[in-house]
């Protein structure tokens, strides 16, 4: 009896052994599934100014972890730190500039750098506490603008299409810098020794006559360039925010993926209706 009853217990023993290597394989197995659907998930990191362009990026993050891309978004507050992280490859992209920006800052500092895609465009505008309306600005009023020489054609041109001032006849526009203006009926006075961001504030402060903003800037700070602005370029504007990453980077599935989800219909109505014309939908192919 005692030696049957040794059988039994014997038996018994082997089973849980068994049944406990079983639970052990299918928890080893289903740990290592798990690693491996880790493994299939792809980081990509962008910079980006805080309004709008990570706002923006923050409302493509479920449609890019659908397709297994772990967005992060590191902000910048200024236009010279996000393509040095660029180049020192901190970042897989960036996104805050425009292409004569991007070129400005190749031919400077001889990045090899290229556009993934167009976003969208920030209409820059002309802002002032004294008038309400351009004509009004007097003869030699002072205008405070951008010391980034790569906007400063987007500026003149606007004063231009407003009639203030006549740039040189077959240049580029894109490329207008202060000596192209050859007709200037009220005496303007152009003051370009301003880091873009400083603009909102030097505005609040009440100084010059009008000051030119980057919309971008002009929302961080609380503006709405549609209803604050004394001026602003329409839709037409050629100076689109980009997508910019290092050469050859551009036909990396991750980046044509951030690429469509931007340019999707479900983003460009976000920007519609988040912004309502302060910023607009850049217009694809």
């Amino acid at each position: 009896m005692k030696k049957l009853l040794g059988i039994l217990l014997g038996f018994t023993l082997v089973l849980a052994l068994a049944a406990c290597g079983t639970s052990g394989q299918k928890s080893k197995e289903k740990s290592e599934g798990a690693s491996g659907d880790n493994a299939k998930t792809t980081k990509l990191v962008v910079g980006a100014s805080p309004v709008p362009h990570a706002e923006i990026l923050e409302k493509t993050k479920p449609i890019l972890k659908k397709k297994g891309i772990d967005l992060e978004i590191k902000t910048f507050t200024d236009y010279v730190l996000p393509n040095k992280a660029l180049a020192s490859k901190e970042l897989d992209a960036n996104y805050f500039q425009h292409v004569p920006y991007l070129n400005g800052q190749i031919k400077e500092f001889g990045y090899d750098f290229v556009s993934a895609g167009g976003i969208h465009i920030e209409p820059i505008g002309i802002y002032s506490k004294k008038y309400k309306k351009l004509s009004e600005l007097p003869k030699g009023a002072h205008l405070i603008m951008s010391n980034s020489v790569a906007d400063h054609g987007r500026l003149l041109s606007l004063l231009e299409k407003e009639g203030l001032i006549k740039l040189k006849d077959g240049i580029d526009k894109t490329k207008a810098e202060i000596k192209d203006v050859v007709d200037n009926p009220k005496k303007l006075k152009f003051d370009a020794n301003y880091e873009p961001k400083l603009l909102p504030q030097i505005f609040n402060n009440g100084e010059g006559d009008a000051v030119l903003i980057n919309s971008n800037y002009a929302m961080d700070a609380g503006l709405n360039p549609v209803k604050d602005s004394i001026a602003i370029e329409d839709k037409e504007s050629p100076y689109v925010n980009i997508i910019a990453v290092r050469k050859g980077d551009e036909n990396k599935p991750a980046i044509k993926a951030l690429v469509e989800a931007l340019q999707s219909k479900e983003i460009q109505d976000f920007i519609l209706e988040k912004y309502k014309g302060a910023v607009v939908p850049a217009p694809t192919k």
